[in-house]
């Protein structure tokens, strides 16, 4: 058992929940990504405080699964989706999803877009003002993540997407997420940018320096940058990832 300092609101809303009896809101499907660069550093944003969920919170790219992104195909490389399906334990229509929404949330909140004109290609910057527009017309959800990739000829590429762990949120908190975590090691050629939104700061930090207690961070993040951490290299981390079991759920009490 890991232990870990819940910020007093949190602890507060936790000891509330178990007075009153409290029911445990529905959980909703999420993905995150946890971007990695040289010199081993990971990216962090944090949350504006207006937000229902991690408010002031320092966390990693990351949102909940859109319907478009289960009903939708897009131009795909890397594992299949039923390879998905069976690493994650998910039915493959699900799968498919979770992966969508991962490199549709770290573009959407970074700016970063793990996808290519092929299957062994990537984009280049994606930072002008075209692109700009396509970010924001997808959080707006004007159209579908494939559709966004259909018009730019890309194929999304499933294999710069690395399972790391699943988590869960506890049952105290409103507003809950079955959430899958990935590593992703940021593409040569782009750049992370402040995209604002919700988020009100951005920055790139090593694991083991992020994770000693300078930033507000839940235990999740807090866990998998010690993990990160741990294994000293972003070269350690993804060859330890194969051994690792994404489907197996982490559920905090």
């Amino acid at each position: 058992m890991v232990e870990f300092r819940l910020p007093p609101a949190f602890a507060e809303q936790a000891r509330r929940f178990a007075e009153e009896g409290g029911v445990p809101a529905k959980v909703r499907l999420a993905s995150t990504v946890v971007l990695l660069r040289e010199p081993f550093e990971a990216y962090l944003i944090r949350r504006v405080p207006t937000m229902a969920f991690a408010a002031s919170m320092y966390v990693f790219p990351g949102g909940g699964v859109d319907p478009r992104d289960a009903a939708a195909h897009p131009g795909w490389a890397g594992p299949a989706p039923d390879e998905w399906a069976r690493r994650l334990r998910l039915e493959e229509s699900v799968a498919r999803s979770v992966v969508c929404a991962a490199v549709r949330e770290v573009f959407e909140e970074s700016g970063v877009l793990l996808a290519g004109p092929s299957a062994d290609t990537v984009v280049g910057d994606v930072s002008g003002a075209e692109w700009e527009e396509a970010r924001l017309a997808l959080i707006a959800r004007e159209f579908g993540f494939a559709d966004f990739l259909s018009r730019r000829g890309l194929v999304l590429r499933s294999d710069l997407l690395v399972p790391w762990s699943r988590w869960i949120t506890p049952e105290f908190e409103p507003r809950r997420f079955d959430t899958y975590f990935f590593l992703a090691v940021l593409p040569e050629g782009q750049l992370t940018r402040d995209v604002g939104g919700e988020a009100d700061e951005t920055v790139w930090c090593g694991p083991a320096d992020a994770a000693d207690g300078r930033f507000t961070m839940l235990p999740p993040t807090i866990h998998t940058l010690t993990e990160l951490a741990e294994a000293g290299s972003i070269a350690a981390a993804l060859a330890a990832a194969p051994a690792r079991d994404p489907a197996d759920a982490i559920r905090p009490v």
